[in-house]
């Protein structure tokens, strides 16, 4: 396959790039659409319904309406990187479609060739490289901004990058280890049999919740951020450049989805029922399994999207460096353990299985029972406190006068009782009450006329 791909002709290779470019301006399109109406459906709403039918049309006005607008660029502005900035974006973003198959071999005007631009021993570690070059462009357009709320967008996107890149460049070793390539579409034809999302299970959820984080998206979206920093790293931009950076978002959604399908859903491969149709895997059908299984994934990112609140960004850098990381580096010593042993003592796959599921099971029980532990303890802490909160409090029991916490009340004594009480002891603060007010204004003569 990979010899097919370096020999198409020029026009084919010419025809491969117009089709790529096509479809994921059309992706996007559709994306933009679909998030709008799911969205309203969830909020009870109806979406866009104006523009064509169903309002399919109306991303499409809305790009020209973008387009269109009065392009405003701040004076403080660093004119040159300002306009770079979504030009990287957007670009590194449809160059990074390059490896990603489509289907098997088809035949495109007489010639055999596969649906794929390109193929190369280390296509993965090129989207990964491709995916970090586009981290430039968010970070050079809050700082060319010239402003204060880009630049803490850039400064967020590029340490969300980079925390999350490292959890999602780890759960790929799994994939490589079993596929024993990195080749995007070898790692296609491993995964004939079994899927690498039901093997590599902690791979793939690692992956999916990495993959949200490196694409900005809530609850992830830190480097925008409407409610914190107005919009974030493209706060000042405006017009067409604006509509770049909104092209590379939705963009680097097809594509983590895409790689999302190759790595861990079979790629273009039919799942169960159609499999065993014996054409199902054959012509351009895969075309149509590949797309359904992106747009799977995109509605998982819109889901997220209208369901959970964004994170704040103490918790969100905490999660990635705490949790996915370790939890991506504990993985790989699992898998490479058991790659060892399969190899080392001829054990079968199922009997892998086996094993691993009843670690698996030990470990839930065992974090389960850690879990209502823990919320005992908690428990009997709350309880603790609230009894304490519940006695009366008394100013002078550490023998000096000491404001009260929150949730007690300070009761005053009369002066009687403080200067009737034995020395050395302390008088209760609910013993003798009185008015406050009365107590404090009160004549030391008039009481003692009282008296």
């Amino acid at each position: 396959m990979n010899d097919l791909a370096f020999n198409d002709p020029w026009w084919l290779i010419l025809l491969k790039v117009i089709g790529i470019f096509a479809m994921l301006v059309l992706l996007t399109l559709f994306t933009i659409w679909w998030e709008r109406r799911v969205v309203a459906r969830m909020q009870s709403r109806i979406g866009p319904n104006r523009v064509g039918p169903f309002g399919l049309l109306q991303s499409l006005m809305d790009g020209f309406k973008l387009a269109l607008k009065e392009e405003i660029i701040p004076k403080t502005a660093h004119r040159a990187v300002y306009w770079l900035a979504p030009v990287i974006s957007a670009t590194m973003a449809f160059i990074a479609f390059a490896v990603i198959p489509f289907g098997p071999v088809v035949s495109i005007f007489g010639v055999e060739t596969p649906l794929q631009l390109t193929d190369f021993p280390v296509s993965v570690l090129y989207v990964l490289a491709v995916a970090s070059i586009g981290i430039y462009g968010i970070v050079l357009a809050g700082w060319s901004s010239g402003s204060t709320y880009p630049l803490l967008g850039g400064l967020r996107s590029s340490a969300q990058m980079i925390s999350y890149e490292l959890a999602m460049s780890m759960s790929f070793v799994a994939v490589f280890l079993y596929a024993g390539s990195m080749s995007t579409s070898q790692i296609v034809a491993a995964q004939e049999p079994i899927w690498y999302a039901v093997i590599l299970l902690p791979s793939f959820l690692i992956y999916v919740t990495a993959m949200v984080g490196e694409t900005n998206r809530a609850p992830f979206d830190l480097p925008e951020a409407e409610g914190e920093l107005v919009g974030g790293f493209h706060t000042e931009y405006s017009s067409l450049k604006f509509a770049m950076f909104f092209l590379a978002e939705y963009i680097n959604m097809v594509t983590v989805s895409a790689l999302a399908a190759t790595l861990f859903l079979g790629g273009w491969r039919a799942p169960w029922p159609i499999s065993i149709w014996e054409s199902a895997n054959t012509g351009w059908w895969p075309l149509l399994w590949w797309l359904l299984k992106v747009q799977l994934f995109i509605f998982v990112f819109i889901w997220l999207r209208g369901t959970l609140p964004r994170m704040r960004y103490d918790q969100f850098m905490r999660f990635g460096w705490k949790v996915l990381i370790p939890a991506s580096l504990v993985w790989i010593v699992i898998v490479a353990a058991a790659r060892v042993v399969r190899n080392e003592m001829s054990v079968s796959t199922q009997e892998l299985l086996l094993v691993g599921a009843g670690v698996l099971i030990v470990v839930v029980l065992g974090s389960w029972v850690l879990q209502i532990r823990t919320a005992r303890q908690e428990k009997r802490d709350v309880e603790e406190a609230a009894e304490e909160a519940a006695k009366p409090f008394d100013p002078y029991a550490g023998g000096y006068p000491v404001p009260p916490l929150p949730g007690q009340e300070f009761t005053y004594t009369s002066r009687r009782a403080l200067a009737n009480a034995v020395p050395g002891t302390v008088v209760a603060a609910a013993a003798v009450t009185a008015d406050a007010t009365s107590d404090v204004a009160a004549d030391p003569a008039e009481e003692d006329r009282n008296a």
